[in-house]
């Protein structure tokens, strides 16, 4: 083979990342995840231009189930606001909190397993020992005493649900690291001189990411589930429409007003399905054991 050939063979073979993006797309629970999500992120960022009701105006007569008027296709709620307007336009703080809030929980997560599981004993001791404090507490409690606090406002909200969401990303973290830092090829990066900054970040993370990566999909979902009971329970920032805030408002209604609470419902239930089917296929794309190596 001419040296041109095997330059043009080398830039096709198939990177990790391509062979695990084409078993994504082979997998059956994968797909069906993307094509909600894509659904849902379509219905977020692009329907708003061609729906621009504003969700906070009174557009009709409250609790007008679906159907009565052209002005609310999906009827309106207690205070005669558009339930289709909420639920185009909440969808991206709903949204925004998910990943905002599990960006958080995975950084807080990630640094304290790393450093737990990279030194051991009693910065092992010491972290854990706090990791637990934050397990054993009710999340949703002190999420609640958080917000109620500093006031339920949407930055707030954030940082609240990351905050008491981080310590299974952490005990993950650091299982992971306990496990790759005994591999031969860290001893021989260490043995040449690597800062311990640069096994953590650029030796043993980057191995320790699969794993990672499939949590942080579920804590999306679990961070917008956090946010819904939490406007549920009346602890939504009520500046921005979001669907945990339209149910929490109409949670009263719920009996004579079924739509008004189950259409933002299913639309929670939507995203979290395709998230948790994303973070199903990954699971199996990422997993070296299921492919033969």
């Amino acid at each position: 083979m001419t040296a041109r050939g095997r330059v043009l063979a080398t830039a096709r073979a198939p990177t990790p990342a391509r062979e695990t993006w084409a078993r994504l797309l082979r997998n059956g629970s994968a797909i069906s995840g993307l094509a909600l999500l894509a659904l849902v992120l379509g219905t977020t960022f692009i329907a708003p231009g061609f729906y621009p009701a504003d969700p906070f105006d009174i557009a009709w007569r409250p609790l007008a189930p679906p159907g009565e008027a052209p002005a609310v296709p999906l009827g309106s709620d207690f205070l005669g606001r558009d339930v289709l307007a909420g639920i185009v336009h909440g969808g991206r703080a709903t949204l925004v909190v998910g990943a905002s809030a599990a960006a958080i929980c995975m950084i807080i997560g990630i640094a304290v397993g790393a450093a737990s599981g990279f030194y051991g004993g009693l910065v092992d001791e010491g972290l854990m020992r706090i990791a637990e404090f934050f397990q054993v507490l009710p999340a949703l409690l002190f999420a609640m005493t958080l917000v109620s606090l500093f006031g339920p406002d949407f930055l707030t909200i954030i940082l609240a649900i990351g905050a008491v969401s981080w310590p299974p990303i952490a005990r993950l973290a650091r299982a992971e690291f306990l496990r790759i830092r005994e591999l031969d090829y860290v001893r021989a990066s260490r043995a040449i001189g690597a800062s311990d900054l640069r096994l953590i970040w650029r030796v043993i993370l980057p191995n320790a990411l699969p794993s990672l990566i499939v949590a942080a999909t579920l804590a999306v979902g679990a961070a917008i589930l956090f946010e819904a009971g939490l406007a549920f329970l009346g602890l939504g920032d009520p500046n921005v429409v979001s669907w945990g805030l339209m149910i929490g408002a109409n949670r009263d209604f719920v009996l004579e007003a079924w739509w008004t609470v189950t259409l933002p419902g299913l639309a929670i239930f939507l995203t979290v399905l395709g998230v948790s089917l994303i973070g199903d296929g990954l699971t199996d794309a990422l997993d070296p054991r299921r492919h033969g190596r």
